[in-house]
């Protein structure tokens, strides 16, 4: 454990800002320097923040000494190629989903952790959420019983988000539904089988060659007998937005609810029929963080909900997650710890989204995940 604490520099601030006051809060953290290219944001952000060291340039920011640890909340494509920048600066990295967009820079990031000895946690909400983590403790708890198959999904509307979502084909963002099918069992994909349904219109092809309205994976654990289902859509598919994850046990079952806000169905096993199913109203798990950021699972940092960045107001709050997120990192890095999920583990989630895409555009290919993906492979 190292007595002084992790200074640390958020990079991107549209939704990178829901996290200032919850680094200053945390005993263990130091926000010393935001970066953002846009002056008037950066001043804006700075000033109602307290935050004094701004940065418009990401590349002075990785030449600053006093500096530990980068949280990146960048656009998409930006992802892979910073995280990489950050680890050769020396700098411990924390990367809002995806890891990156492309095998070869997963296999970097991985690669770079291993020969630096820096931590990476790529910060997806929902393996910190708590409707995850009462299924979590459920399992853990072995009130789950056997787990026999787990499912996902991940539907939302992107009209009219930022210009590099447009025709983004489904699987090439689809850490927020493979993450928690994966992280209940802390499980590793071996190979993936994906097929395309529908069509998009077509103005929106051209961006990444995509036509499929919806994607729908089969996953194979490693060293395991489980399976699992994952579907998205992203463009002209009417549903409300929704992050579902459900686990089927021998002794018990978890659903999603099918309508936003509403409870959780718990099934009992070998109860009469009609009792089986039983809505249930998800804890907070604030109890597990320290004391003076637990009031940030229940509530955004803004007061203001005009303020509030478009993924969380859309993402129902992320279910408290962020706090939980930071924790993950800067725990990790105070105590030694891997957080998760890590180098490994984040390549394994994101890689499993990135080649199941691949095989969609060949009818269903099963692609099995890269070596480097898998713990104790190189």
């Amino acid at each position: 454990m190292q007595s002084e604490k992790i200074k640390v520099a958020i990079v991107g601030l549209g939704f990178g800002a829901e996290f200032i006051p919850i680094y200053h809060a945390h005993p263990h953290a130091e926000l010393v320097a935001i970066c953002q290219r846009t002056k008037s944001k950066l001043d804006e952000i700075g000033d109602a923040f307290g935050v004094e060291k701004r940065y418009e340039s990401y590349e002075d920011l990785l030449k600053d000494p006093d500096i530990d640890a980068i949280h990146i909340n960048t656009p998409i494509p930006l992802h892979g190629i910073q995280s990489i920048q950050a680890l050769k600066a020396g700098k411990h990295v924390a990367c809002t989903v995806p890891m990156a967009t492309t095998v070869e820079e997963c296999r970097q990031i991985v690669e770079l952790v291993q020969e630096t000895g820096l931590k990476y946690i790529m910060m997806e909400t929902v393996v910190y959420a708590r409707e995850f983590l009462f299924m979590k403790e459920l399992y853990e708890k072995g009130e789950l019983g056997k787990i026999q198959f787990l499912k996902a999904s991940h539907q939302q509307d992107m009209d009219g988000w930022p210009d590099y979502w447009p025709g983004l084909p489904p699987m090439h963002y689809a850490t927020h539904c493979v993450g928690p099918v994966l992280g209940l069992t802390r499980g590793e994909a071996e190979y993936v089988s994906c097929f395309g349904s529908g069509t998009i219109r077509k103005e929106l092809h051209k961006y990444y060659n995509s036509p499929f309205a919806v994607e729908t994976m089969h996953i194979k654990f490693r060293n395991s007998d489980l399976s699992a289902q994952v579907h998205r859509s992203l463009f002209d598919v009417a549903r409300q937005y929704r992050e579902s994850f459900e686990v089927y046990g021998s002794k018990q079952s978890v659903e999603w609810p099918l309508i936003e806000d509403q409870p959780l169905v718990v099934h009992t096993a070998k109860r009469p029929e009609a009792e089986i199913p039983e809505q249930v109203t998800c804890p907070d798990y604030a109890r597990y963080l320290p004391e003076e950021i637990q009031k940030f699972t229940t509530n955004g940092v803004y007061d203001l909900d005009e303020h509030q960045h478009l993924s969380f107001a859309q993402g129902g709050g992320h279910g408290g997650s962020h706090p939980h997120l930071v924790h993950a990192f800067i725990d990790g890095l105070f105590n030694g710890k891997e957080p998760y999920p890590n180098a490994v583990q984040s390549a394994n989630i994101t890689c499993t989204g990135i080649l199941a895409h691949e095989s969609a555009m060949k009818g269903g290919e099963l692609i099995r995940l890269p070596d480097f993906t898998l713990n104790n492979q190189i």
